[in-house]
């Protein structure tokens, strides 16, 4: 008997290839349509009789029935015909080789936002020049890091650029963010996979596609979907680029996305370069235009009483009133030369989208500049669209207008996470929540 998830009884299915046959946890067929959704689930009786007399299912339930085909874990299937393959494993590009990071800009400091301020407090922090190269996967030894212990993950095997998106759609979802999503393993993913079985008490193997499908199914669908832009999408507002003098960005009228694709990527939490890749050829100006994009999910609720930032991970991580680790972020902490404070501060106020206050003789010298000067809020503002400011003076957790070096280089002493992620932890936030510093 075949049961759709509705409950109806369905006594046909399609012979075309349309739709696959797989397995889920409990052994049972389950007959999967070309964008990966369970139409339906063959639901065995107690017994069952053949020629051979009554069998007992419940005693045999794994074993393959004589005269259906061979199950397929193909989770990918082809797309509908009206969309080509464009939602396969085969169809995404590998792009392991290609060059890191999205698109180049030059890197800017980072000032504290003025309106933020009732007292003349500017901030201190601002943009490393240095990077630092991504730490090899596995390659933190718990032993050596002050702070939670956690479960050593899996190393990630040769996997295709879709196999480790899924993996990092995943994370994205449960609230372990592995930064932006493309489809490249490194070690914001590890760290992510590292929290969440800490979080979790499970061991979570990275290598094991199926299984982390069958999540996907259960928590939002396929990590791969279409979008249709729209004509507000289109119109923006957006600025030709984001300049480096301070009295440059001072004149314009927003600190705005410069192009459709930036704007669409931090939307879908991803890297630039990789939604250009993923849709070859396409005109991202044009209202009507269907592209592929990451189905990112819900964002993670809850509310955090504690939070963590660890130095040596270059990681945040969120825990709630009874200690349980319940959200993780990558994060660029502090440099040498400009360290984070250590010890326990708390949340003093949160401001979304805020302007920004320039003052040389507080933070730093920019160029040629030697007076207070006001930038207007935006994503590509200095510390992107959220401030989570710290009880320490002039010290914050923000967002940022460079999402794609996150973990990867250093800041003045604040905290930077990507702006979605900054997001997601200042309205699971509020004032007096603690701040913990870990060497």
């Amino acid at each position: 008997m075949l049961v759709t998830p509705e409950g109806d009884i369905l006594d046909y299915i399609p012979a075309d290839g349309s739709v696959r046959v797989a397995r889920d946890r409990q052994g049972r067929r389950i007959y999967v349509d070309s964008w990966g959704n369970i139409i339906a689930t063959a639901m065995p009786a107690d017994q069952y009789f053949s020629r051979y007399g009554a069998r007992d299912y419940r005693r045999d339930r794994y074993r393959p029935v004589e005269g259906y085909p061979e199950t397929s874990r193909d989770y990918f299937p082809p797309a509908p015909s009206e969309y080509g393959d464009d939602l396969t494993t085969g169809s995404v590009p590998d792009f392991r080789d290609r060059e890191p990071g999205a698109v180049d800009r030059s890197e800017l400091p980072e000032p504290l936002p003025g309106d933020a301020y009732s007292d003349g407090e500017q901030p201190r922090d601002g943009w490393g020049t240095e990077d630092m190269a991504s730490l090899p996967d596995g390659s933190m030894d718990p032993e050596m890091v002050p702070g939670p212990r956690f479960p050593t993950a899996t190393p990630i095997g040769k996997k295709t650029s879709a196999e480790v998106t899924a993996l990092q759609v995943f994370l994205d979802r449960e609230g372990f963010s592995p930064g932006v999503i493309d489809g490249r393993k490194g070690s914001n993913v590890t760290k992510a996979i590292e929290a969440w079985q800490l979080a979790t008490g499970e061991t979570l193997d990275p290598n094991d596609t199926d299984s982390i499908l069958e999540r996907l199914h259960l928590n939002g669908g396929m990590p791969f979907t279409t979008y249709e832009i729209t004509p507000a999408d289109a119109a923006g507002p957006y600025v030709a680029s984001i300049p480096e003098d301070y009295a440059h960005k001072a004149a314009l009228p927003a600190l705005s996305y410069t192009s459709q694709t930036e704007m669409l990527a931090e939307r879908f939490h991803m890297d630039e370069a990789y939604l250009k890749e993923m849709n070859p050829g396409v005109d991202f100006t044009i209202p009507g235009t269907i592209v592929k994009v990451i189905n990112v999910g819900q964002q993670k609720k809850g509310k955090v009483a504690k939070i963590l930032a660890d130095k040596a991970r270059k990681q945040v991580l969120a825990y709630d009133e009874m200690g349980s680790l319940i959200a993780a972020y990558p994060a660029s902490i502090g440099s040498s030369d400009t360290p984070s404070p250590s010890g326990t501060v708390t949340v003093e106020r949160i401001a979304f989208n805020p302007n920004y206050t320039y003052n040389p003789k507080i933070n730093f010298q920019q160029g040629a500049n030697d007076r207070v000067l006001t930038l207007q809020p935006g994503p590509n503002g200095p510390v992107g669209t959220i401030w989570i400011a710290l009880s320490k003076p002039t010290y914050g957790i923000h967002g940022t207008p460079e999402p794609s070096k996150i973990g990867k280089t250093q800041s003045h002493g604040c905290i930077r996470l990507t702006n979605w992620d900054a997001a997601e932890l200042a309205k699971m936030a509020s004032a007096g929540v603690t701040v913990e510093f870990v060497d």
